[in-house]
């Protein structure tokens, strides 16, 4: 299990707080703590399960979950923190896609589709059309490595835009998303904010670094 708050894999040790019981069945937080010694904060779910209960407390280990669990705590998910390198417009929605995932995969999708796109335009310098169509055009254009164009034409494939038109003619519209749709679509994010910003920027220092000592060197910079 990763740790929302601090990133740091560790192995998770539940514990349940027995809420009550409604028409839909008995609710429980499900509860972890970080161990890492930075972080130490908790991780608390809300689910729905079937628990067995040990002088009224819900056996640790033994509830088994009905729904999904909702995290209530962080809010957020478990994705890793935006790059300081990323323009802030196409930051802010990844921030916020992320936000909604757990509680809205409709709007996170759409959110992250209209990121895609602006990324698509301002950064890979495709013209504007709609999504599929400029997805399109930039793989034609083989300016991205293997992992990314392949994750980036997933996009396609897994949102079935043939299907569903509109996600690709207005990509910030929230309709119906597909199992996974939403996550691989902060995936691609994630791959194309390190391709577009992240890497662009470390080869910019490092050219820096090199002009620094040649000048120092007496020589003439790199062009």
């Amino acid at each position: 299990m990763k740790c929302p708050h601090c990133l740091v894999e560790f192995h998770p040790q539940v514990e349940w707080k027995y809420l009550g019981k409604d028409r839909q069945g008995n609710w429980l937080i499900e509860r972890y703590v970080c161990p890492n010694p930075k972080c130490k904060r908790q991780i608390l779910y809300l689910v729905r399960g079937t628990p067995k209960f040990v002088a009224g407390t819900p056996k640790i280990g033994s509830v088994q979950r009905r729904s999904g669990a909702l995290m209530v705590y962080p809010k957020g998910s478990n994705r890793p923190p935006v790059p300081p390198e990323v323009a802030p417009q196409f930051a802010d929605d990844y921030r916020e896609a992320c936000l909604v995932l757990a509680d809205s995969p409709k709007a996170s999708a759409a959110l992250s589709r209209r990121c895609l796109q602006g990324i698509l335009r301002e950064k890979a310098g495709a013209k504007p059309s709609n999504l599929a169509d400029e997805i399109q055009e930039v793989l034609d254009r083989n300016i991205w490595p293997s992992y990314v164009a392949d994750i980036v034409d997933a996009v396609r494939n897994i949102g079935i835009f043939a299907a569903h038109p509109i996600k690709s003619k207005q990509t910030g519209v929230i309709v119906d998303v597909e199992p996974g749709e939403a996550d691989l679509n902060l995936d691609v994010l994630e791959a194309l904010f390190d391709f577009h910003f992240v890497q662009p920027a470390r080869v910019a220092e490092k050219r820096a670094a090199i002009n620094r000592k040649l000048q120092d060197a007496g020589k003439q910079p790199m062009k």
